[in-house]
């Protein structure tokens, strides 16, 4: 029949052969192929029946759930520790001075410690030779409704700009 039409048998046989070699790769490569799904299979479905996959998937989604509760008890927990962070005196200033000509080594300082807000407290410390004085001047919102000296502006300036 292929001498009627003029085509050589053995071409006929090469590309035979061809399409064989061709189709072998293509089933091996299948047959790797279900050896991984038949792997993966056999992973998920450890255990003798239906039941224990329902209970493994039981487990997990119980595992899901108390993550979900430890999640929000944990956001609770941290907007409470913000609440509370924004009311403590975290910033702070201090700038140590001499209050006397006659006293050395500047042992007086003036000592800023402010909110969130800029509300908080200036400490003054004056150190003679004789006594130590602590004034304390209120801070609201970054401004003192009694007259600060320029050490004590210093320190308030210094905290304010701290953690900003």
């Amino acid at each position: 029949m292929f001498e009627k039409m003029g085509i050589d048998v053995s071409i006929v046989v090469i590309f035979l052969i061809l399409i064989v070699i061709t189709l072998i790769i293509v089933v091996m490569r299948l047959q790797i192929r279900v050896d991984r799904l038949n792997k993966k299979y056999r992973m998920f479905m450890k255990g003798s029946d239906g039941q224990s996959l329902e209970r493994e998937f039981q487990r997990k989604f119980s595992q899901m759930e108390k993550m979900v509760e430890t999640d929000e008890n944990h956001a609770s927990i941290i907007n409470e520790l913000k609440t509370i962070q924004n009311s403590t005196m975290n910033k702070y200033g201090i700038v140590k001075y001499d209050a006397f000509d006659d006293v050395g080594g500047k042992l007086s300082f003036a000592f800023a410690m402010l909110d969130k807000n800029d509300t908080g407290v200036v400490l003054n410390a004056v150190h003679s030779r004789e006594n130590c004085f602590l004034y304390i001047k209120e801070i609201v919102k970054g401004e003192s409704y009694i007259m600060l000296s320029e050490e004590e502006i210093e320190a308030l300036r210094i905290a304010k700009a701290s953690r900003e």
